[in-house]
């Protein structure tokens, strides 16, 4: 009895620990948290920003405000697997399932619970517009019209709106899960053997990236993509959400030739952005050197 308790302990910490980790989708060469809880540990106790890329479920067509998922940057989602952090993981797809009938009810039921929820919110929001709408009419009218406009008017439609109203299902918003309930069929991936899921393998220009990534984050600073600058990285000494960039690093291979005007020109982005500019590369026992560019006028 005791080494069978003792089996199961050890196999629920396993399966802590497997839970407890992040779970990273690799789809089409890009990463993606999208558990919420993922999401904020990746900042919070790791310091990695991502990118949240998913629209907001009310106001869809608005860009300023973006919710999940959380778009990694190759070199984000390779330092969370390395330091153990996280797992990659692929998904049987959903084409492959076979549901049975009480799943195929249950889903029915809840999509019909669902519609008389939103069913009643409409109403409600119709209410107040007519509401709104009876009251401004009724500021600006005398007491003969406002009588009239009280009968045939929006206090009139007011009262039979629950009869009358109508919620079209189209307009109904269906709710899209993120995560999955049964993770049977999860199966983590080994970047270092499956090339399909993680094509930067053996990459040079990754590795250089990964190093330069990997460095700056163990001093302490946060990193996000740097293209919107002419750069691969912009560098952060704190959260990005309370503090500018410091630096714009770009990665080079050391036997790569620089132009001398690609430097003039990265000097003098870096100067007028108010940023000192990287040029990061490794040397030849593969640690990584920096050379800093600041444009000064004469």
């Amino acid at each position: 009895m005791e080494l069978c308790t003792q089996e199961e302990d050890s196999v629920q910490g396993t399966a802590a620990t497997e839970n407890s980790r992040i779970q990273i989708h690799f789809q089409q060469g890009t990463a993606f948290v999208w558990r919420a809880e993922d999401a904020r540990r990746t900042r919070e106790e790791h310091g990695l920003v991502g990118n949240l890329v998913g629209a907001l479920v009310r106001k869809p067509r608005q860009n300023t405000r973006l919710g999940l998922p959380l778009q990694l940057l190759p070199e984000e989602a390779r330092l969370l697997l390395e330091i153990g952090a996280a797992q990659l993981v692929h998904h049987g797809s959903s084409a492959d399932k076979t549901y049975d009938v009480d799943e195929k009810e249950s889903y029915a039921q809840f999509l019909h619970q669902s519609y008389e929820e939103q069913w009643k919110l409409a109403l409600q929001e119709k209410k107040r517009t007519l509401e709104g709408l009876s009251e401004r009419i009724v500021e600006g009218r005398s007491k003969r019209k406002r009588q009239r406009i009280d009968q045939n008017g929006p206090i009139k439609e007011l009262l039979n709106l629950e009869q009358t109203f109508h919620f079209p299902k189209e307009a109904m918003m269906v709710q899209i899960p993120t995560a999955q309930l049964h993770t049977g069929n999860v199966e983590e991936v080994d970047i270092q053997e499956n090339k399909s899921e993680w094509p930067y393998l053996d990459k040079e220009n990754h590795e250089t990236r990964y190093k330069v990534f990997s460095d700056l984050w163990q001093k302490g600073y946060y990193l996000t993509s740097g293209g919107k600058f002419g750069g691969d990285f912009l560098v952060y000494p704190g959260d990005p959400m309370r503090f500018h960039a410091h630096y714009i690093a770009i990665c080079f291979s050391q036997a790569e030739d620089i132009a001398l005007s690609d430097i003039i020109t990265a000097g003098r982005l870096g100067t007028n952005v108010k940023k000192t500019v990287l040029l990061c590369s490794l040397d030849r026992e593969g640690h990584v050197t920096y050379t800093s560019l600041q444009w000064s006028g004469l």
